[in-house]
């Protein structure tokens, strides 16, 4: 059996240290003995020890002289000290000095072995957190994300230079990749944090709605326009304004934004007063805007306008060294909130977490997680609570391989909507993305109910 810990028994008389030590190894741990002080002192300079258990009373140099020279040499050791003279003053100043506790003799086995073993847990305990803060030390970080992958530490550099100025950004990567969640860091480290930071789903509404969240409008301007309203270039001054799925806005939403971008003004719907905007636009989008240039549904100037600092998130599984870091950095997140205690997931959940192809990106895997810890009976997540596929297993048939990623993802979303009876709520959450990405991938798609 591997030893629990090593300890350093220090008294003057010998059958102490002799019943010490064996109750000790007895329970697994290592045990040297020193007869004094300076012996024990000796033994310090030479190995190190967890635990030192030194007597009180001894002659020459007394239990709080090893303990303060013992403190000098192995800050890290704890001491309990011994005696048979028990008062509240030396208790106290052996604690004072840095002692862990002290036992009084005759101390039987089992008080021993409780007092020990309570230390050793909380030892190994530290050392575990230590090792855990300098693994973090190794992690990419920016602000609520964080990553293992050379790609994703490339991005955070790039958004941490742009979050300084007041540069327009624009934020490419497919659904669920976080770039909204990225948007926010790069507000949060920009000389505007402390204006409001204002977001807009432009895919989610009409032109004409949008056109009015946007600008806001004046009374009268439309039916149901009872009162003049405030759009989001007013309501982001001073702050950060982020435009989400810029890909989808129409050709005269995209001439109105052009024009606030050229000359930091606009008029409201239905009025005439030049308003002035003081508002840094970060724009996303998971469309390839150059090729919708190309096909001639989106500005060409306008392209250029908001692609002045372009930031690429990468896809999941182009980056899959990340899903051990995001399902410990979720579960902290769910722990909290639900007040259970989740500790992790089995060998076989992670297996099939690593093989899934994650079309909704991190989302999806965070809605799988949550899914699990609601379902969670007891610490360890497993497959039947993440509900995923095992993946495949060596030597088996391999399974039909797609002929396109686009095809990949066509097929995944059939399945997922056939599963749900075409309920796009249900189907959303499953694929970690919202209902208009979903109702934008089946027109992009052609996806039928019927099939």
């Amino acid at each position: 059996m591997k030893p629990k810990g090593f300890i350093l028994v220090v008294d003057d008389e010998e059958v102490v240290r002799e019943s010490l030590a064996s109750w000790l190894t007895e329970d697994g741990y290592r045990v040297d003995t020193a007869a004094d002080g300076p012996a024990a002192l000796a033994r310090l300079a030479e190995r190190g020890y967890a635990i030192l258990l030194v007597d009180l009373k001894m002659p020459g140099m007394d239990g709080l002289e090893v303990l303060a020279k013992a403190r000098a040499i192995q800050p890290d050791a704890a001491v309990i000290i011994m005696t048979a003279y028990a008062t509240v003053d030396t208790a106290v100043q052996a604690m004072k000095q840095g002692a862990y506790d002290y036992l009084v003799k005759p101390f039987e086995p089992e008080e021993l072995s409780m007092m020990v073993g309570k230390l050793t847990n909380a030892q190994t305990l530290q050392r575990e957190n230590v090792l855990l803060r300098k693994a973090l030390k190794r992690q990419f970080e920016f602000k609520d994300m964080v990553s293992k992958s050379p790609k994703m530490e490339a991005v955070f550099e790039l958004a941490r230079i742009a979050a300084k100025s007041h540069s327009t950004v624009l934020i490419l990567g497919e659904s669920g990749t976080g770039k909204e969640v990225l948007a926010r860091a790069i507000h949060a480290e920009s000389p505007r944090k402390d204006g409001p930071f204002v977001g807009v789903s432009c895919a989610a509404l009409t032109e004409t709605l949008l056109e009015s969240e946007l600008f806001g409008h004046e009374r009268g301007a439309f039916t149901g326009a009872t009162g003049a309203a405030r759009g989001k270039f007013e309501i982001a001054a001073r702050g950060t304004l982020f435009l989400d799925e810029i890909g989808d806005i129409s050709p005269k939403l995209q001439l109105d934004l052009l024009r606030v971008l050229d000359a930091r003004e606009f008029r409201r719907v239905g009025g005439t007063q030049l308003i002035k905007t003081d508002v840094r636009i970060i724009a996303a989008t998971n469309r390839d805007l150059k090729k919708l240039v190309e096909l001639g549904t989106f500005r060409e100037d306008l392209y250029y306008r908001l692609n002045v600092i372009p930031v690429t998130l990468p896809p999941l599984r182009d980056r899959k060294e990340d899903i051990p870091l995001l399902v410990e950095h979720f579960l902290v997140q769910f722990r909290a909130e639900m007040r259970k205690p989740l500790e992790g997931v089995s060998k076989e959940a992670m297996e099939m977490l690593m093989a899934h192809p994650w079309p909704g990106n991190v989302r999806e895997l965070r809605n799988v997680l949550e899914r699990g810890a609601v379902l969670a009976r007891g610490p360890i997540l497993t497959p039947l609570e993440l509900d995923l596929a095992a993946p495949q297993t060596p030597g088996a048939a391999p399974a039909e391989t797609p002929e396109s990623l686009r095809e990949a993802e066509r097929r995944h979303i059939v399945a997922v909507l056939r599963q749900h009876r075409w309920n796009i709520t249900h189907s959303a959450k499953t694929l970690g993305i919202d209902r208009v990405t979903l109702y934008n991938k089946i027109r992009r798609y052609q996806i039928h109910e019927e099939e």
